[in-house]
């Protein structure tokens, strides 16, 4: 049998080993610390954790060895996300709104360590990242009640940047008022018209009486302000947190699945090809003036086997009564396919862009 210390002399050895490779797979995150901040990408992708994970456990032939060893891929790369996030405490985030904003909420989940910085228009914000302000804007671009944002739509066609990723934000709505107030001493709401339109049910069921304003973070510092225990906000519970507000009642929406998607830009082009499990892309093209052109431009995206998900179109400011059309994809326009794809949309449309190929993406867990 071995003698302790030459087992102990020999896991020495193991282990300098293994501080060699831990030096160089820290240098490697690095590197990717640094492309995510140059192309505006989170932190945390689940699905890349999840394969690297499935791939690590096949190498272990010992079934007594592979759950210990996916608890050290685990820790690993819990350690990566930390170095990251240090690598990119300096990413500045540009969104449209103010703190406590749906918008602000979205990017303070997504870049969680990042600086975040309020834009009172979404072509501010656009232009922040344009001008290198910015390393990205998280901007809004449909949402499943109120349809898509022209605004944002219109940037996308005529603007520069690159969609990097797209994220889903269920939006929930709160009532929030000052200590001391409750339901039976609210007699007014304050909020967004969208979101008093969102919670008309409550509103009526409570017969209280509404009162509009720009913006849903606004109306809860308002109502921080006015310390009136007859008014209520109708904002999110981060904004109850920023304006030290109490939360009366929760999840006021009439519908649960209101959800906002939000779209990360980026003065990068991704063009992650092979290195997405579930690809998708987003297109702006115009159709030639000729009969059957939009028709024939949309069966090409499904000929080459891209499932469009999203289909809409928007007056082209350039043309008077000419329209451009939005597409969102499943799919990788980068492959051999999609370059045909591309090629043969050439015949039918005077104008195609390429906005972004990207992942969906998700918050960073903490």
């Amino acid at each position: 049998m071995e003698e302790l210390k030459d087992i102990r002399k020999e896991i020495t050895e193991t282990d300098n080993e293994l501080a060699k490779l831990f030096c160089r797979r820290m240098q490697l995150v690095k590197k990717v610390a640094e492309y995510k901040k140059a192309n505006g990408l989170p932190i945390f992708d689940p699905q890349r954790e999840a394969a690297v994970i499935e791939n690590g456990a096949s190498r272990v032939e010992d079934d007594e060895l592979k759950g210990y060893y996916v608890s050290f891929l685990k820790s690993a790369m819990e350690i990566s996300r930390r170095y990251q996030s240090s690598i990119l405490e300096g990413l500045k985030v540009a969104y449209c709104g103010t703190k406590g904003a749906f918008a602000h909420i979205a990017s303070s989940h997504l870049f969680p360590t990042a600086r975040l910085i309020a834009y009172p228009s979404f072509k501010k914000a656009y232009e922040a990242v344009e001008n290198g302000e910015c390393e990205c804007a998280v901007l809004p671009v449909e949402n499943s009640f109120a349809g898509d944002v022209g605004q944002v739509n219109d940037l996308m066609f005529s603007g520069p940047l690159h969609i990097n990723g797209m994220y889903d934000l269920a939006v929930t709505h709160d009532l929030l008022g000052v200590k001391g107030s409750d339901l039976s001493s609210i007699k007014t709401v304050v909020s967004h018209p969208q979101a008093l339109s969102q919670c008309s049910a409550f509103i009526k069921d409570n017969a209280l009486s509404e009162q509009e304003y720009s913006n849903t973070a606004l109306a809860a510092e308002f109502v921080k302000n006015s310390n009136d225990t007859s008014v209520a906000a109708i904002a999110s519970a981060e904004s109850a947190k920023i304006f030290g507000l109490e939360v009366i009642a929760r999840s006021i929406n009439d519908d649960r699945s209101n959800t906002t998607r939000f779209a990360v830009f980026s003065r990068a082009d991704s063009k992650a090809t092979g290195n997405m499990d579930d690809p998708h892309f987003s297109l702006v093209f115009t159709a030639k003036n000729e009969a059957g052109s939009l028709a024939k431009a949309i069966s090409i995206i499904g000929k080459y086997g891209f499932n469009m998900k999203t289909l809409r179109s928007r007056p082209n400011k350039e043309l008077l009564w000419q329209y451009y059309f939005y597409v969102e994809a499943e799919g990788d326009i980068y492959s051999k396919l999609g370059q045909l794809c591309l090629e043969e949309l050439k015949d039918y449309c005077d104008k195609i862009k390429i906005v972004g190929s990207y992942n969906n993406l998700h918050a960073q867990e903490a």
